[in-house]
């Protein structure tokens, strides 16, 4: 794992419901954290765009940004990695998300710098899904091995000061980072 970049310990995942203060959003982080640009709902050309918006917003305030997508897309793009399942050896940042054992050993499997583990709390952009929990999440965390681990799911920045930093390397959110509720 040679990276340019440390890895983050903050997340912004980015989500549809920031509309139009996601750029704003990005700008409030602080210097050193990391942006997980997802955005499916795009087409492709708008998805480009917006993505090429924030990776602006990132240089020049020396935050990390991944693209959702292929490691090929996340050259083309110029992010510095990239979110997803994939297998072979990486200059770039490799993340995935895991909710559970088997996506954990996947993560493991193909060497993947860090994993998302979630969610460990309720959380309104997964609504349906049960909540980890403690307990679940710190046995999963444990198995993690050398990968970093990222706590995702209903974490603010109160509750990730409570987390055990012998298991986690930084936390991650969406509505932590977003002035309005809708």
């Amino acid at each position: 794992m040679t990276h340019r970049h440390p890895l983050p310990r903050i997340w912004l995942m980015t989500d549809p419901r920031f509309g139009d203060e996601l750029p704003d959003a990005v700008r409030r982080l602080p210097t050193g954290s990391g942006v997980v640009f997802r955005h499916y709902e795009l087409s492709e050309p708008g998805r480009h765009l917006l993505f090429g918006r924030l990776a602006r917003i990132c240089r020049r305030r020396g935050i990390v940004i991944l693209l959702a997508g292929t490691e090929k897309d996340a050259r083309h793009w110029h992010a510095n990695g990239f979110h997803r399942r994939s297998s072979g050896k990486s200059r770039l940042i490799h993340s995935m998300a895991v909710h559970d054992r088997t996506e954990l050993a996947l993560a493991r499997q193909l060497r993947a710098d860090l994993v998302f583990i979630s969610p460990l709390f309720a959380t309104a952009s997964h609504r349906e899904q049960r909540p980890l929990g403690r307990l679940a999440f710190n046995r999963l965390a444990k198995q993690a091995g050398p990968m970093k681990v990222i706590a995702l799911g209903g974490v603010t920045p109160a509750r990730a000061r409570t987390l055990p930093r012998s298991l986690i390397h930084g936390w991650a959110g969406i509505d932590a980072f977003r002035k309005k509720r809708r």
